[in-house]
């Protein structure tokens, strides 16, 4: 059984699983700006390869899947966000 989570950035998006044992892996795809969940998918498939799985596979055998960004974080800390208030 896996645990996945997910960090959609910017730039990249990045990937961890963790199985019942403990052992950590990780991946990295390209973020994509105009539709986040393409590179989301794009990452999940690069995850299930690198463990040796097939996507439908991994996520069969998935319990959890935590999901997060920083790109609002990133936004706001770069003040690159949209003028708003007054």
């Amino acid at each position: 059984m896996y645990w996945i989570g997910i960090d959609v950035g910017g730039t990249f998006t990045d990937l961890v699983a963790v199985d019942d044992t403990g052992r950590v892996t990780i991946e990295k795809a390209a973020s994509t700006p105009q539709d986040p969940s393409l590179g989301v998918m794009d990452g999940l498939g690069l995850l299930a390869a690198r463990l040796g799985r097939d996507l439908e596979l991994m996520l069969a055998e998935t319990g959890r899947i935590v999901h997060g960004t920083t790109v609002a974080t990133n936004a706001l800390l770069e003040r690159k966000g949209a003028a708003s208030g007054c």
